[in-house]
C-alpha cells in the first residue's frame, strides 16, 4: 500500500475471513492488499464493460421480432 491509503472497516463472514487470512499467509501478503487487489480488479472490469457499452451505443437497434425473423431466415432458429 502507498502512503495515500485510507483505512476502512470491512466485515466478513468468519469463514471468509479465515480463508482470506490463509490466502494472505500463503501469498506472503496482507488481507488488506488482497482486498485492495480484488476491488481494483472489479473496478477495472466495470471500466471495460462501460467502454464496451459505449462502443455498442452507435450500433443500430433491431426489434425482437426483426431479430427472430432474421434468425429464421438464415436457418438459425
Amino acid at each position: 500500500m502507498n502512503s495515500l491509503s485510507r483505512r476502512s472497516t470491512i466485515y466478513f463472514a468468519p469463514e471468509t475471513h479465515r480463508e482470506l487470512r490463509l490466502r494472505a499467509t500463503n501469498a506472503e501478503t496482507s488481507v488488506s492488499r488482497l482486498v485492495d487487489e480484488a476491488v481494483r480488479l472489479m473496478l477495472s472490469e466495470d471500466e471495460e464493460d462501460l467502454a464496451t457499452f459505449a462502443q455498442r451505443d452507435a450500433q443500430p437497434e433491431i426489434s425482437y421480432r426483426a431479430l427472430l425473423a432474421d434468425l429464421k431466415q438464415h436457418g438459425k432458429l
